[in-house]
């Protein structure tokens, strides 16, 4: 094998590479941590203290469990070519419910706080029936049909914690933010378990295939036997009941809920996710393993504005930013046009190369 030949070969390997949706992302990803690391020389250091696993990288696996729970749910949501506003304002409620419930009860042990998690869970899923009901039965765009419980919805919380922040002390429900499963932070192996199990769903059966199709074309997905409606009902449920565990998640450390900024623009952060992915908003392709990477891209920027010492009020703006840069990577014209230069190259590398 010549050298030319040799180069060749990589030039295709790194083509096939970077055509995957979660190249850039991946890429995006090790720059921040290299960033992070130059600026802060202990940011990579994770210690065992008491057998459990202390660091700014296990917090940020923390910290991006609850993004991750709702742009899982989000992203199969995407994949059929609808969209759900609603997940931030599902949060509030899910959380309500159940720190409401440990509030009335007379003992705040595990046993309630078992009941008051299932509650929230019970509520949030009905959230996603209703959502379904909006979109698949009546008809309603998805946008306009989440876009209605996006804004009573956070008003429903109102109703429920009664306009005021509700607090209780129930060390068992506690735990669930805050602590450990054999070492590993408890929010990190549940948005993990429930990533493989939606992972083993959706790649195991044909419930993925079916997702992809009726966001490729809905209408021909049925004609073919797909039953499009109960498939698309079934994840705005999933979604629903995803955002009610992500709002239990993020409120459980504080075991606080306010009704009026628990889950506030967190739709945004989760479509944002789905985006850092490799996931296309018009629905189709979609990539479970790319929600991951956007989940710490996400983490990892905010923690990132810590460690410069920039205002947070900043945040926002290098979001975007990331954003902007791995969209624009990921481009299908701009994949196009590196396509056509190395094609040009594999045919004459010495003209290409002068020029």
């Amino acid at each position: 094998m010549t050298a030319s030949t040799d180069r060749r070969t990589g030039r295709n390997l790194l083509r096939d590479i970077s055509s995957h949706g979660m190249f850039w992302p991946v890429v995006a990803l090790v720059l921040l941590v290299l960033a992070c690391g130059l600026r802060s020389p202990g940011f990579l250091d994770i210690t065992v203290r008491d057998g459990h696993l202390f660091g700014q990288l296990v917090d940020i696996a923390r910290n991006s469990a609850t993004p991750l729970l709702l742009a899982l749910g989000m992203c199969l949501v995407i994949a059929t070519g609808g969209i759900d506003l609603s997940v931030g304002a599902v949060m509030a409620i899910s959380l309500a419910v159940s720190l409401e419930y440990i509030d009335g009860a007379a003992d705040p042990g595990a046993a309630t706080a078992i009941t008051a998690v299932g509650l929230g869970l019970l509520v949030a899923t009905l959230v996603g029936v209703f959502n379904g009901f909006l979109v698949t039965v009546l008809g309603i765009q998805p946008f306009i049909a989440t876009l209605i419980l996006m804004v009573a919805g956070r008003g429903i919380a109102m109703l429920i914690t009664q306009g005021q922040i509700t607090t209780v002390t129930s060390p068992p429900f506690k735990s669930i933010g805050s602590g450990f499963i054999l070492g590993i932070p408890t929010p990190v192996v549940i948005a993990l378990a429930v990533f493989v199990l939606l992972t083993l769903v959706v790649r195991r059966t044909a419930l993925g295939m079916f997702l992809e199709s009726i966001g490729i074309n809905g209408e021909a997905s049925r004609l073919s036997g797909i039953k499009a409606r109960s498939t698309t009902w079934i994840v705005y449920v999933i979604a629903g009941l995803l955002a009610g565990l992500a709002g239990i998640v993020y409120g459980a450390p504080t075991m606080a809920a306010d009704a009026n900024n628990i889950g506030l623009m967190r739709e945004l952060d989760a479509i944002m996710v789905v985006v850092l992915g490799g996931t296309k908003l018009s629905g189709g392709r979609f990539y479970l393993g790319g929600v991951v990477v956007g989940a710490l891209i996400l983490s990892t920027i905010e923690r990132a504005v810590i460690i410069f010492q920039l205002p947070s009020e900043t945040t926002p703006l290098f979001k975007a930013l990331v954003l902007i840069a791995v969209t624009v990577a990921a481009s299908p014209i701009l994949r196009e046009r590196v396509q056509l230069r190395r094609a040009r190259a594999d045919v004459n590398p010495e003209k290409v190369a002068a020029a």
